[in-house]
């Protein structure tokens, strides 16, 4: 067994053929050049495109992630169809119980939940008056919006409960209303009631969230006479559940309520629930499609690389036609012929595939940052598949110089010999 090996290496790394091959290169660099080109290029576009395909994968995934991103809203409407004994044309309204009722069926798949009231009510401080979104809120807004605390304190709880008079203002709206002043501890008056400054905030999204103000949700409800109701309802799901965990939770939501309102299962317009999730995956289908796209051109560049060294290898062995008839009339036996042209063709492909390989992941590293604006993130390709790419052209090598190998090897040394 072991004497079985040595022979099966030595034939392997046959010095002889080694050295022949060498000289066979050096002879014709141009030759060996523009084939072990053509195999570069052609590994090097594959990576490169598929490495930009997973990268703007990345981006959708990005930002569907990040904070705010994962988010379902609820908004209520008005039914088209009568069901359960009301008509149609009736207004559904959330209330407090809604947001008890949806944290305990879904909490296990819930991360926040927010109720909102907005309102459109004049602000005014000392003698000048303004004009500002407002919206009474739980705590767990400032999660789900991604709001970042520049000075003072968020809602809380306690605001709540004792249904504080207390507000939190946007960035320009600290700006706009105080100048130069410490907004912190001011009171300004909304409609008719003074609320006092806790806290000022600003947001990625830019001027339009930063020219908001927040109320306690609780405090709404007791301006408005006491009642319970709440404008719409947003959550964030947990990251956990994925993509499709998170459109069944909105699905389920949907569903819930519904019951709870008595609406027509099939009517349209009885509530509305807008989920990110199915943004999310209609994203990312674009995004596999175009990677779908890249790849299948990527594979056209192997291919046309294979093709490339392919005919090369036809055009080395008739260009030794002769080298390989005198081989033959000196004893070489066809397999000889055959083991020395593949290995050539081995040698050539395998270097250059692993050359393009390497260029491809160098680039894709080196333009990491540079593609945030094309909406491309960290492109990249799994080095596994590079790898299982290039020894894929590494076998078409050994095919393509099979062929014409194996050709060469049929022909008789006195017709080889009379070639012209």
């Amino acid at each position: 067994m072991i004497k079985k090996l040595n022979k099966i290496l030595l034939k392997m790394f046959n010095l002889e053929r080694w050295i022949e091959i060498y000289q066979s290169i050096r002879k014709n660099k141009l030759r060996a050049v523009l084939s072990g080109f053509t195999v570069s290029l052609g590994i090097l576009l594959f990576i490169i495109l598929f490495g930009l395909g997973e990268g703007l994968k990345n981006s959708y995934e990005d930002l569907f992630l990040n904070g705010a991103n994962n988010v379902v809203f609820v908004f209520p409407g008005k039914t088209t169809k009568p069901f359960g004994g009301f008509k149609s044309n009736r207004r559904i309204e959330f209330d407090n119980s809604d947001i008890e009722e949806i944290s305990t069926q879904f909490g296990s798949r819930i991360e926040y939940i927010n109720p909102r009231i907005d309102s459109g009510e004049i602000i005014s401080y000392k003698l000048e008056s303004y004009s500002f979104s407002i919206a009474a809120v739980a705590p767990s807004h400032q999660y789900i919006e991604n709001h970042v605390l520049m000075k003072g304190r968020y809602l809380n709880e306690k605001d709540i409960k004792e249904k504080s008079k207390i507000a939190v203002i946007g960035r320009l709206v600290a700006r706009d209303i105080f100048k130069q002043e410490d907004p912190l501890g001011k009171f300004i008056n909304i409609g008719s009631r003074a609320f006092k400054v806790v806290g000022v905030f600003q947001d990625s999204g830019g001027d339009v969230e930063e020219s908001k103000i927040f109320m306690p949700y609780t405090t709404r409800q007791q301006i408005l006479m006491g009642s319970d109701k709440i404008g719409n309802i947003a959550l964030t799901f947990n990251p956990e559940i994925g993509a499709s965990g998170a459109v069944k939770l909105g699905n389920d939501i949907k569903k819930y309520l519904k019951e709870k309102k008595s609406i027509d299962p099939t009517d349209p317009s009885g509530l509305f629930i807008r989920n990110v999730a199915d943004e999310f995956e209609r994203s990312m289908q674009f995004a596999g499609v175009l990677q779908i796209i890249v790849t299948f051109v990527g594979i056209g560049t192997l291919i046309a690389g294979i093709i490339g060294i392919s005919n090369i290898m036809v055009f080395i062995v008739k260009e030794r036609t002769k080298e390989l008839g005198i081989r033959k009339a000196l004893g070489a036996s066809p397999s000889e012929i055959i083991k020395m042209i593949i290995t050539e063709s081995i040698f050539i492909t395998a270097v250059s595939g692993i050359f393009g390989m390497v260029g491809g992941i160098v680039f894709l590293n080196s333009i990491d940052t540079g593609l945030h604006q094309y909406f491309i993130t960290r492109p990249e390709v799994n080095i596994g598949l590079a790898i299982t790419a290039t020894i894929v052209l590494i076998i078409f090598g050994v095919v393509a110089g099979y062929i014409p190998a194996k050709r060469a090897a049929q022909i008789k040394p006195i017709i080889a010999l009379r070639d012209e």
